[in-house]
């Protein structure tokens, strides 16, 4: 066998064991709902297996995940972002930086950082988007379709985040609010 083959062999078994343990089934649960008999899904597991196209995309099918992520090398359970490498930008005064350092289809998290009075108008996402909005220090005043809420510390509102909005500090400390989006999936 060459080394490439042995790469992919030993990057599909290794991937296999860590979704599945991951999801923490047993061989026997994942060849039930893979359908494929529990001596193969060892075999796989244990490197041993050459498996046909189609058994790869039973099992990936089965671990929830393409058949490039089973073939390619592993990825740690973990990885660090430091802070100065998330991205971070102005709206007048308000800090607004990205929590989710990678793409997450149809969401995005970001932290606001208003400055006392700091203000910023919300820009209105694609028709269907909730948009959940809390407040974790100071307060933070939400205005959304003519309606205004006051925002403590600990406090939510969730809104339609596909309408005019805006936020702002009406206190007299610096407010930090969090705002997660969930875009509404195209075609639903």
């Amino acid at each position: 066998m060459s080394t490439a083959t042995d790469s992919l062999s030993g990057n599909l078994a290794d991937n296999i064991r860590q979704l599945r343990e991951a999801r923490g089934l047993t061989q026997q649960q994942m060849a039930k709902i893979s359908g494929l008999p529990r001596p193969t899904w060892s075999n796989l597991e244990s490197g041993a297996a050459n498996p046909t196209i189609g058994v790869l995309v039973k099992v990936a099918a089965a671990l929830q995940v393409s058949v490039e992520e089973l073939l390619s090398p592993p990825r740690g359970s973990a990885r660090f972002f430091a802070a100065d490498t998330l991205p971070v930008r102005q709206r007048g005064l308000v800090q607004v930086r990205k929590l989710l350092p990678e793409p997450v289809a149809g969401m995005e998290l970001d932290r606001l950082e208003l400055p006392v009075g700091g203000h910023m108008a919300g820009i209105p996402h694609t028709p269907g988007t909730r948009e959940y909005l809390t407040c974790e220090t100071g307060a933070i005043e939400l205005t959304e379709s003519g309606q205004t809420w006051l925002l403590n510390p600990g406090d939510v509102v969730v809104f339609r985040g596909d309408q005019k909005h805006g936020y702002r500090n009406p206190g007299r400390v610096r407010a930090i609010a969090y705002s997660v989006v969930v875009l509404k999936p195209a075609g639903t």
